[in-house]
């Protein structure tokens, strides 16, 4: 095909009509079983996601071509769709697996000399947001016969970029299928997941992989639905009703973060005044220390209204963990939630552990509201290993340097209450006068610490609770203000002090911007 007396018209319309079957997919059979299964395409997906008219694909004509002679007689794209976007203005890279075309699988199409630059790469070297949109089976068995032969894993070699990417730029993983292998692994691999209900599973191999391995039948909704991995395992963070919600979560999450860690979040202005003081603050903190309630409406009672992202609300519940705003400021946010116990276990562990690399690996200040009575205890903690869990958690906090404000508004107790202290850096704690610490509780401490003195005693049950009743009477917390400095606040003051606290952490962080020390793990 040459130039003639109208150019390169004859090359432009065989550019055309490639870009067109490419937009078929896997034809209108394999687009119809997708429709039929509840799930979008992914140029439907796409289209949701981004600005409109935002999306510039790359690498768009890789397939498997199929001639006779020089013509072209048929077309099958590979089983993805990548290029840059802009979501709500900014540039991002988007990557979707394509299930009408072998299932997502991955297959022999494209490689060798002379191959683009990978999604992932391009959004390292750009620095800009990566988003998944999984909905893949990974590798195939098929792909061998296509080969001619198997081959030793070596995925660890086009995978390294993605690990890169959690210390450098926004990832989230939107699992939008079923997911299987790699895909699976990359739905981990990002700071933010959120999973479709009743239409997506996780998992390393599907049900006939665990048939072959265990004899055993069970379903894809059963061995790696929402409900194993957003309520059990921790795997997926978020759960949406639909792929629109999900893209709204996505784009929600983005928007507290700055597009790589060289540049500082984005702030929002709302019309919510910094000194605004919320009465329902004074009777926050039942007086009757067994009554529980609902730490959320502690965080919405002080943050920008409405600002409140929660991230992982169905695991650890004894925990909440989420992003917010101070006026305008994105800052992330941890909180006790006495509602489910408050204490601090494995999975409330990785839960705060993730929130705070988060923060450190993007320069958000955090501002915890703590309510701690400890590391949670028993036969079952032991068994899962509660103290490495907690070792974790006390490395997690030392070695952050982003500013950090705790504002101690009940317990705060041992190792675990220690978790909401930082001995370094920009660190601000104040008290609401419901506060009370120690390093452990005056109920069942003072049965430990006097165990002789009330064994020995004519009636055991009455020296134990004149002994709680003395100690009882120099716990209040303007005992330790007296000796220590503690600043105890009015609980209508705290939305005030920490919209000052984030303005002064602005000029901090500027000095903090780049790669941090340690690195992000999932």
């Amino acid at each position: 095909m040459t130039g003639g007396a109208n150019g390169w018209d004859p090359e432009v319309q065989e550019l055309a009509r490639r870009r067109t079957l490419a937009r078929e997919m896997g034809g209108p059979e394999g687009i119809a079983r997708q429709h039929a299964n509840g799930k979008l395409t992914v140029r439907e997906r796409i289209d949701l996601l981004a600005d409109e008219g935002s999306f510039r694909e790359f690498m768009g004509l890789v397939g498997h071509a199929r001639y006779e002679g020089l013509e072209l007689t048929g077309f099958t794209p590979r089983a993805a769709v990548e290029g840059f976007c802009r979501i709500d203005g900014r540039k991002v890279v988007v990557t979707g697996g394509d299930f009408t075309v072998r299932g997502g699988a991955g297959g022999s199409s494209g490689g060798g000399l002379g191959m683009e630059m990978a999604a992932n790469r391009r959004a390292l070297e750009w620095r800009v947001p990566y988003l998944r949109l999984l909905d893949a089976a990974g590798g195939s068995v098929r792909s061998f016969e296509e080969m001619g032969r198997t081959y030793l894993p070596d995925g660890n070699s086009f995978t390294a970029p993605d690990v890169q990417l959690l210390r450098t730029v926004p990832v989230v993983s939107a699992v939008l299928g079923s997911v299987a292998g790699l895909p699976a692994v990359n739905a981990c691999m990002a700071h933010f997941n959120v999973m479709v209900k009743g239409t997506s599973q996780v998992f390393p191999g599907g049900p006939p992989v665990v048939k072959a391995a265990f004899g055993y039948d069970i379903t894809k909704e059963e061995l790696g639905g929402w409900e194993v991995h957003t309520k059990l395992s921790g795997v997926i963070d978020n759960l949406a009703e639909s792929e629109e919600e999900a893209f709204a979560m996505a784009r929600r999450f983005l928007s507290y973060l700055p597009s790589n860690v060289w540049e500082t979040a984005p702030r929002i202005l709302g019309e919510d005044p910094p000194g605004r003081a919320d009465e329902s603050l004074l009777a926050m903190i039942p007086r009757n220390r067994r009554r529980a309630y609902d730490g959320h409406k502690i965080v919405n009672a002080v943050v920008d209204a409405g600002s409140f992202f929660e991230i992982a609300p169905d695991y650890g519940r004894s925990r909440i963990t989420g992003l917010a705003r101070l006026n305008g400021y994105p800052v992330g946010v941890l909180a006790n939630n006495i509602l489910f116990g408050g204490s601090t276990g494995i999975a409330e562990g990785e839960k705060v552990i993730r929130l705070i690399q988060l923060c450190d690996t993007f320069h958000l200040p955090i501002i915890s509201f703590a309510d701690e009575p400890g590391f949670t205890v028993g036969l079952e903690a032991e068994k899962r290993g509660i103290e490495r869990a907690g070792a974790r958690l006390v490395i997690a906090v030392c070695q952050s340097q982003m500013p950090w404000a705790t504002v101690v508004v009940g317990q705060l107790y041992g190792v675990a209450g220690q978790c909401h202290h930082r001995p370094s850096g920009m660190f601000r704690r104040y008290a609401w006068p419901s506060a009370n610490w120690g390093s452990m509780h005056i109920q069942g401490g003072a049965s430990a610490a006097y165990r002789r003195e009330i064994e020995s005693a004519p009636d055991p049950e009455a020296k134990r609770a004149e002994i709680e009743a003395r100690l009882q009477a120099i716990a209040s917390p303007f005992r330790t203000a007296e000796a220590t400095g503690q600043d105890i606040i009015d609980p209508r003051e705290t939305r005030a002090l920490l919209c000052e606290f984030v303005e002064d952490a602005q000029s901090i962080l500027r000095t903090q911007l780049g790669q941090t020390a340690t690195p992000y793990t999932p």
